[in-house]
């Protein structure tokens, strides 16, 4: 797995439930685009419309080498999964105030390009705070721990 862009604002803003594997749908110049890793999926989410799964604010810059069929940089997507699992996240998205996010896009193993979503709750500010709070804690500790460990020999 070659992973091309991940979205680390996502872990910060939104506590992910559950994460799931789509495909999704991209012209040539896209894929040529994101194999020399050029994308960004900041402010980007996934959305259910009709019974399909659209991906919006995902920015794939401009094939260098396109030409005039070069695609939209932040054309609205179709993402592949199947009708069952779509199904599901209706009913979860509707219910509970829940969010598609996606987390991570990537070439899987056989070359296709694949996008890791994740379906979360977005995070209240106090909560951001603590678990900032959280992980300087735990710095600080790794920190403490390494010196004394290196102290010892």
């Amino acid at each position: 797995m070659k992973v091309i862009a991940t979205n680390r604002k996502a872990r910060h803003d939104y506590q992910v439930i559950e994460t799931m594997e789509a495909g999704i749908v991209l012209v040539g110049t896209e894929v040529k685009a994101l194999r020399d890793g050029r994308a960004n999926l900041k402010d980007s989410y996934a959305a259910v419309d009709r019974e399909e799964i659209w991906l919006h604010n995902a920015h794939i810059s401009h094939y260098d080498k396109g030409n005039r069929f070069n695609h939209d940089p932040v054309r609205t997507r179709k993402l592949l999964m199947h009708a069952r699992e779509i199904k599901r996240l209706i009913g979860k998205t509707q219910e509970k105030g829940l969010t598609l996010v996606p987390l991570k896009l990537y070439f899987n193993d056989n070359g296709v390009v694949k996008i890791e979503l994740g379906l979360a709750r977005g995070k209240k500010s106090y909560d951001k705070r603590r678990d900032i709070a959280e992980r300087d804690a735990k710095r600080e500790l790794d920190r403490a721990l390494k010196d004394r460990n290196r102290g010892d020999h």
